[in-house]
C-alpha cells in the first residue's frame, strides 16, 4: 500500500529528455482544463493590496539613502564614486575635467607672457618669447592642449631662456598624466564592468512549491542565454519578510537565509542549460510550518542572487532577482525545456517560464512529515484545480498509454482514494 502510494507521488516526476522526437508536454499541462500560472490577479481579485517590491525583477534594489550627513566619504573614494555615477554624468565630468585642465594651464601661459612682456614685442625679432608664436589667450590655450596631449605641431614652441615656462612645462606633463591615467581608468573600467552581462542571464517568472523525492520543496529556474560561461557559479537565496521579536522589537525587512544546497554543495552551478533549484522544507526551512492557505495571506519576498566569473573577462558578475508572495505558485512544477536533438541538445527558452500544476498537499511540511512518523500513509491529494471527473479520464489516459507499451495498468486514481483492487486508500 505505502509503495503504491509512492508510485502515486512520483507518476508525474520523470521529465527528462527524448531522443529526435518533438518535446513532450506532461498530461497536467496539456489538459484542456486551463491552468492559473499567474496567482497575482487572484489574489488581487481578493483585494490583497498591493505592496512595494525591495527588489526588482531586474535586479534593482528599491531602497534610497537619505540624510546623509557624512558626505565626504562619496570623496574619500573619488574613483568609485565616479564609476558608479550614470554615463551622462560620467561624460560630463569626463569632458570637464579635461576642459578646466587646458584651461587653467593655458591661461598660466598667458600670465607668464603677458607678466614677461612677450605680448608687447610680438613684432620685435629680437626679442626672445618664453613660448615662440604665442600671440593672445587663444595660442596660449591651444599650447596647452599641445603640451598635455603631447600632440606638438612645431608652431609654438617654449625656449631655453624662460625657466618659469620650463618648471610650468613640467608642472603640466606630470599633472597631465595622472588626470590621463584617473580619468581614463575610471572610463575603461565603466565599460568594462560586467553589469550587462547580467541581462543575458534569466529567471523564471515565478517559483514554485511540489514535491521532489517525497518532500516539499520551494523551486526556481535559472539559465544563461550564452554560449560563454559562468565560471564558478554560485547562488544564494534571501527571505525578506518583517518580524517582531520575543522582546516586542520590530524588525522591518528582516533577512532570513534559505538553503539552496550550501551544506551540499548544490549551490555550485555548472550553469550550460536551465537549472532548476530547489530549497528543501525542512526544519531549518522559514518554510517549514507555511502551509498553501497561509501562503496567500503571508506577505514576503525571496531575493536569489546568482554570482559568478565572466568567462571572457574574468571579471565578477553578479545577476540578481525576486518573488513575492503572489509569485510563488503552490501545486505546480516547471514545464522541462530540454530535449536531445542530433548530435546536440536543445533547450527551448519558449517554455522557460512555464508550469503545470501537480499532485501536492496543501498541508504544511510540518504536518506531512508528523503524519509519516505517525504511520499514516500519504493518501492521493486532488490536483488543484481538477475535478474528479478529470482525474478519472486522466487514469483512463495513463491506462491506455501502458497498455499500448506493454505494461499492465497500475489502476491507481488521483481523484476517488482507490486502487485498481477496489480496495481504500487512508487520506491524511
Amino acid at each position: 500500500m505505502a509503495g503504491d502510494s509512492r508510485i502515486f507521488m512520483n507518476q508525474d516526476m520523470d521529465i527528462g529528455v527524448t531522443s529526435r522526437e518533438p518535446k513532450k508536454i506532461p498530461k497536467q499541462a496539456r489538459d484542456d482544463v486551463p491552468i492559473a500560472t499567474d496567482r497575482t490577479r487572484l489574489i488581487s481579485a481578493e483585494g490583497k493590496k498591493p505592496r512595494q517590491r525591495y527588489m526588482e525583477k531586474s535586479g534593482k534594489c528599491n531602497v534610497h539613502h537619505g540624510n546623509v550627513q557624512e558626505t565626504y566619504r562619496y570623496l574619500s573614494d573619488l574613483f568609485t564614486t565616479l564609476v558608479d555615477l550614470k554615463w551622462r554624468f560620467n561624460l560630463l565630468v569626463f569632458t570637464m575635467v579635461y576642459t578646466i585642465t587646458w584651461l587653467f594651464f593655458g591661461f598660466i601661459w598667458w600670465l607668464i607672457a603677458y607678466i614677461r612682456g612677450d605680448l608687447d614685442h610680438l613684432e620685435d625679432e629680437n626679442w626672445i618669447p618664453c613660448v615662440e608664436n604665442l600671440s593672445g589667450f587663444v595660442s596660449a590655450f591651444l599650447f596647452s592642449i599641445e603640451t598635455e596631449t603631447t600632440i606638438g605641431y612645431g608652431h609654438r614652441v617654449i625656449t631655453e631662456k624662460c625657466p618659469e615656462g620650463i618648471v610650468l612645462l613640467l608642472v603640466q606633463a606630470i599633472l597631465g598624466s595622472i588626470v590621463n591615467a584617473f580619468m581614463v581608468g575610471c572610463m575603461f573600467v565603466k565599460i568594462s564592468q560586467p553589469k550587462k552581462r547580467a541581462e543575458t542571464l534569466m529567471f523564471s517568472n515565478n517559483a514554485v512549491i511540489s514535491m521532489r523525492d517525497e518532500k516539499l520543496c520551494l523551486m526556481f529556474r535559472v539559465g544563461d542565454l550564452r554560449n560563454s560561461h559562468i565560471v564558478e557559479a554560485s547562488i544564494r537565496a534571501k527571505l525578506i519578510k518583517s518580524k517582531q521579536t520575543k522582546e516586542g522589537e520590530f524588525i522591518p525587512l528582516n533577512q532570513t537565509d534559505i538553503n539552496v544546497g550550501f551544506d551540499t554543495g548544490d549551490d555550485r552551478l555548472f550553469l550550460v542549460s536551465p537549472l532548476i533549484i530547489s530549497h528543501e522544507i525542512n526544519e531549518k526551512s522559514p518554510f517549514w510550518e507555511m502551509s498553501r492557505t497561509q501562503l496567500e495571506k503571508e506577505e514576503f519576498e525571496i531575493v536569489v542572487i546568482l554570482e559568478g566569473m565572466v568567462e571572457a573577462t574574468g571579471m565578477t558578475c553578479q545577476a540578481r532577482s525576486s518573488y513575492m508572495d503572489t509569485e510563488v505558485l503552490w501545486g505546480h512544477r516547471f514545464t522541462p525545456v530540454l530535449t536531445l536533438e542530433k548530435d546536440f541538445y536543445e533547450v527551448d527558452y519558449n517554455s522557460f517560464h512555464s508550469t503545470y500544476e501537480t499532485h501536492t498537499p496543501v498541508c504544511c511540511a510540518k504536518e506531512l512529515a508528523q503524519s509519516r512518523r505517525e504511520g499514516q500513509l500519504l493518501g492521493p491529494l486532488p490536483s488543484l484545480g481538477r475535478d474528479t471527473g478529470t482525474a478519472r479520464e486522466d487514469e483512463e489516459d495513463e491506462e491506455e498509454e501502458e497498455e499500448e507499451e506493454g505494461r499492465e495498468p497500475t489502476g491507481l486514481s488521483g481523484a476517488n482514494g482507490t486502487t485498481g483492487e477496489g480496495k481504500e486508500e487512508v487520506p491524511v
